[in-house]
């Protein structure tokens, strides 16, 4: 929240001084609560080890021990558990029928009043009208949101509107190296097809 705000501080032409009590809060040794701990999930925990975070993750399976050890994260059976328990809250699944509204108001008020929610996935898994809720109220301290429902977001819709909120526009693979990666395993899919070979990365696997 403070790196917007604070960049149109730094640029505004009314701005003679920097306060010196304008404060965020600190990765380093927060706890980070991941849901959805597939490949990109534990790829996010890899990064988040780096900054010495306290790691928890709620997935369908509990992931092996040696994986867990290498990245240093402890599963929450409950994913209440990891809610009441993590400063960042992270989602990181995919939108099925099961993970629609996945974080409601009632998921929203077991966060503590101080988290983050941030959400890479998509915007369906979140209950928007209850996070503009939860955000107006204080119930949690703020959202980084790279994805919404719909997209985008309709120009008088409230999140927009809040100062305790960053959209960014669904960019968390906008690079030209992702992009091309992406590119090349989606020829990689279809050549494997056209030969008759395993598909590499098949949605439904059979």
């Amino acid at each position: 929240m403070y790196l917007h705000a604070g960049c149109q501080i730094a640029a505004s032409p009314g701005t003679k001084s920097f306060a010196v009590d304008w404060l965020g809060v600190e990765v380093t040794g927060a706890t980070l609560g991941i849901i959805g701990m597939g490949s990109i999930g534990y790829k996010v925990a890899q990064r988040a080890r780096a900054f010495n975070m306290r790691i928890l993750y709620h997935n369908r399976n509990q992931r092996r021990k040696e994986e867990e050890e290498a990245v240093g994260a402890h599963y929450c059976a409950k994913m209440k558990d990891l809610l009441q328990q993590s400063d960042f809250v992270m989602l990181v699944v995919s939108l099925t029928p099961e993970t629609h509204k996945l974080i409601g108001k009632k998921e929203l008020e077991l966060m503590k009043p101080t988290a983050t929610l941030i959400n890479i996935s998509r915007g369906a898994v979140i209950d928007q009208d209850a996070l503009v809720e939860a955000l107006q109220n204080k119930v949690i301290r703020a959202a980084a949101l790279d994805v919404t429902y719909p997209e985008p977001l309709p120009r008088d819709h409230p999140l927009l509107n809040l100062n305790n909120v960053i959209i960014t526009p669904h960019i968390g693979t906008a690079t030209v190296q992702a992009i091309r990666t992406m590119a090349e395993e989606a020829i990689a899919n279809i050549l494997a097809v056209l030969n008759g070979q395993p598909i590499p990365s098949e949605v439904f696997p059979k």
